[in-house]
């Protein structure tokens, strides 16, 4: 069934928009952060992650940043490039922002915790003048990222992406990817992400993140009002995420389609969401049922989990298929079901 449909004559699968940023994760693990002495740096931010795993799959992806005119910057635009992303729109901060550095702690199987520098940050100086129409013009669908709406004047440069893709029959994909940095309170969280995923034609996000989106409407914060309402607006497809206890996809039409995680042995408890967020709109993209996208995007967060990396660990096909055909050997079928 075609839940979506993309315009297959553009040459852009996917141009995001959000958050680049540094992260350091400790190769000494089931330490403290203040005991820690031994870190792996990668390219991190939802965005970001989600860019490098749709490249990965044999997707073409641009980026709407800004980023640092240091080595961190090059660093990470190096990266964009050998991973396939098209950099063209990706432009060096001018007043010394610097990326934002996330370091991560990672105490034990099930409890992990995230450190964030977000001061002077990179990614909030994106400008509503670095928005390029002709750019989204190029593009099936664009992806805005919540923590670009967070301040200004990245918010107003996402509204104008938004904007113009709706203007131009381009599909909007809003990851809520909630923050609490650079948030002033939560009714400006609510104001921000409820005009955004009004004018989305997917939405992805947690419970919690749909609750902070819907604090001003009154809803009475179960999955079907949350479904039911946003598939009233734009939204053809809404996906809430549950963590351990699984995900579903509600579609316009009223179904809902669920499926429980993979089981791994994980070592980390973030970046799951992101290796989630790219198979799944991987499936979306390709024209794939409901259940098979969920299946992609609940195996590639498993193997998110169970790896060091965010961005460096992204599967490609072969490896995303040899993992579920395994898993389904060893666990039986967790393929999704209406």
């Amino acid at each position: 069934m075609q839940y979506i449909t993309f315009d297959k004559t553009k040459p852009f699968d996917l141009i995001l928009l959000g958050r680049i940023a540094i992260d350091f994760n400790p190769l000494d693990y089931y330490k403290t952060l203040a005991e820690s002495e031994t870190f792996k740096k990668y390219v991190g931010g939802s965005p970001a992650n989600i860019a490098v795993g749709l490249a990965r799959l044999g997707k073409k992806c641009g980026f709407f940043a800004r980023v640092s005119d240091d080595r961190f910057g090059e660093f990470v635009t190096d990266y964009f490039k050998k991973e396939g992303i098209d950099i063209s729109h990706i432009k060096v901060c001018e007043n010394g922002e610097s990326l934002g550095l996330t370091f991560t702690e990672i105490l034990n199987h099930d409890e992990s915790s995230i450190l964030m520098y977000r001061n002077g940050i990179a990614d909030l100086s994106l400008s509503p003048s670095d928005i390029d129409e002709a750019y989204i013009k190029q593009a099936k669908a664009v992806l805005i990222s919540g923590t670009a709406l967070s301040a200004s004047p990245s918010r107003e440069a996402a509204l104008k992406a938004v904007t113009l893709a709706r203007k131009n029959g381009v599909k909007i994909i809003f990851d809520i990817d909630y923050r609490e940095y650079n948030w002033k309170n939560k009714d400006e969280i609510a104001l921000y992400y409820s005009i955004t995923a009004k004018e989305s034609d997917v939405i992805l996000g947690s419970r919690e993140e749909y609750d902070l989106a819907e604090k001003l409407m009154g809803l009475d914060g179960t999955d079907e009002s949350t479904s039911r309402y946003w598939c009233s607006k734009q939204a053809a497809v809404v996906v809430i995420k549950h963590g351990k206890a699984g995900s579903t996809a509600y579609t316009k039409d009223g179904k809902a389609y669920s499926i429980r995680p993979f089981p791994v042995e994980a070592i980390k408890g973030f970046g799951g969401g992101d290796g989630y967020a790219s198979s799944f709109l991987y499936g979306l993209l390709e024209g794939y049922e409901m259940t098979d996208c969920l299946e992609l995007g609940s195996a590639s967060a498993s193997m998110l989990v169970a790896s060091h990396g965010c961005s460096a660990d992204m599967p490609t096909l072969d490896s995303l298929g040899a993992f579920i055909q395994k898993e389904k050997a060893q666990y039986g079928e967790m393929i999704a079901r209406e």
